[in-house]
């Protein structure tokens, strides 16, 4: 009886989702991991990255895909968290990449994490392989899609490829994090981003919900009502405490 009643409870085991039989990602542990450069930690007190990778729902095991990583933020900490069976690719558009400070960044991070790859790409030339990837963080970055720039060489495009270029790199039931700085109504979506690299909530659910996604959740983690919404990200007034939306879309299964 006692043998038979252990092949029950074995077979349950066997019969649960991965994802229920997987541990959870140490988020803690990750932002403590040693190496993460001090303008990086400096960050995390503003950004509280544990805090909103265990609201996007990232997995141990999952691949990542960060969108114009940056200098490897988010890429870093989500290689730690996914652990030696997951990966994380970090995407920059071939200008920013070009960056010797960013170079070095990212450098010092495949170096730390041998999960962690790092890619780059003309913006015109947005291509990620199908159905690659479980997870996606795009970090106060889907605002630049309206963005044009000719110091940062960065062309105008349409925002849909963006958004459609995610939608089919992702795997059905994948998650999208969106994280971005809100704007005031009142001021066409690229003049805003012209003027203050902010976009409105409303449309960055219309872009994404476009493009076939559902919005699963929304979290008030990041909302600053002191900020007045009418400056510059980068003015120091306000850098690194905007008021920032954050929302979870995902892939429907079909």
């Amino acid at each position: 009886m006692m043998l038979k009643r252990m092949m029950i409870a074995a077979a349950a085991v066997l019969a649960l989702p991965a994802c229920m039989t997987t541990p959870p990602p140490d988020f803690a542990a990750a932002v403590a991991a040693p190496g993460r450069t001090q303008a990086h930690r400096t960050l995390d007190e503003v950004r509280r990255p544990a805090e909103v990778l265990a609201f996007m729902g990232l997995r141990r095991g999952d691949r990542a895909l960060d969108y114009f990583t940056g200098s490897g933020y988010y890429a870093e900490l989500m290689a730690q968290a996914v652990g030696p069976q997951g990966s994380v690719v970090g995407w920059n558009s071939a200008s920013f990449n070009s960056n010797p400070e960013i170079r070095a960044s990212l450098d010092g991070i495949s170096a730390r994490n041998a999960n962690a790859t790092f890619t780059a790409s003309p913006v015109t030339q947005l291509s990620f392989a199908p159905n690659a990837f479980d997870f996606v963080m795009m970090h106060l970055v889907y605002h630049d899609a309206y963005w044009e720039s000719t110091r940062f060489n960065l062309p105008r495009i349409d925002p849909n490829t963006v958004t459609r270029a995610i939608y089919q790199t992702l795997k059905p039931g994948g998650i999208v994090a969106v994280i971005d700085h809100v704007a005031n109504p009142g001021r066409e979506t690229r003049a805003e981003v012209e003027a203050n690299h902010r976009i409105l909530p409303e449309t960055i659910r219309a872009d994404f919900e476009r493009a076939g996604f559902v919005l699963e959740a929304e979290s008030q983690l990041l909302r600053n009502p002191q900020d007045d919404r009418s400056v510059n990200v980068f003015n120091p007034a306000i850098r690194g405490r905007t008021d920032r939306i954050m929302y979870r879309f995902r892939k429907p299964r079909r």
